[in-house]
């Protein structure tokens, strides 16, 4: 057990579970768990999001530079009660939410996944990122599931986040690709000008 964020990151999704399939790792005992220990940690969804986003700036301080509202805010305490963060701590354990609920229908959860990705580009934050978060959710949930976490539960929740990270990265690339192509599109150039006589 233990907060290892190296074995969540993207770069080692292809290695471990395969890009397309890492879902179908979670076999019907680790999505009845990951739902069991969901209702338990649904409770406390505000601190919980909270608590996640202060360790990943502690952890991995280049993270802050994504968020316009609070990358100055130097005093971690100052943001254990900004506004702006609990609100965005409060989006991210509804996607959470979302995914947990989708876990039998994983067109959705791909979709799902494959849009926030796409918002993530626009917004400018790299996938790179990604996966701290899924590590650091899984950090913040030990100390409120207390001796319901178990190495099986760990291994689950990573299994679910790494799922999800490489549809975000998919749709992060989808926009990427969609926006470069808008810009090299002949239509969308400036037309040229015959200036010869």
């Amino acid at each position: 057990m233990g907060c290892a964020i190296s074995e969540m990151a993207p770069e080692n999704a292809e290695r471990t579970t395969g890009t397309q399939d890492a879902a179908a790792h979670l076999d019907q005992e680790q999505i009845q768990m990951i739902r069991e220990s969901w209702k338990v940690i649904q409770d406390d969804i505000a601190k919980l999001g909270i608590i996640m986003f202060v360790r990943l700036f502690e952890t991995h301080p280049e993270c802050k530079d994504v968020f316009f509202l609070f990358r100055d805010v130097e005093d971690l305490e100052r943001l254990r009660t900004n506004r702006e963060l609990r609100a965005h701590g409060l989006r991210v354990m509804s996607f959470i939410e979302k995914s947990v609920a989708r876990l039998d229908q994983l067109e959705r959860l791909e979709g799902l996944a494959v849009e926030l990705g796409r918002i993530h580009y626009r917004y400018n934050a790299s996938p790179k990122y990604y996966s701290y978060v899924g590590a650091e959710f899984i950090c913040a949930v030990q100390p409120i599931l207390k001796e319901k976490w178990t190495r099986e539960l760990e291994e689950a929740w990573k299994t679910l986040f790494l799922y999800l990270t490489t549809f975000m990265n998919h749709g992060y690339q989808e926009e990427k690709n969609r926006q470069s192509h808008a810009i090299d599109s002949p239509k969308d150039r400036p037309e040229k000008r015959n200036t010869a006589l």
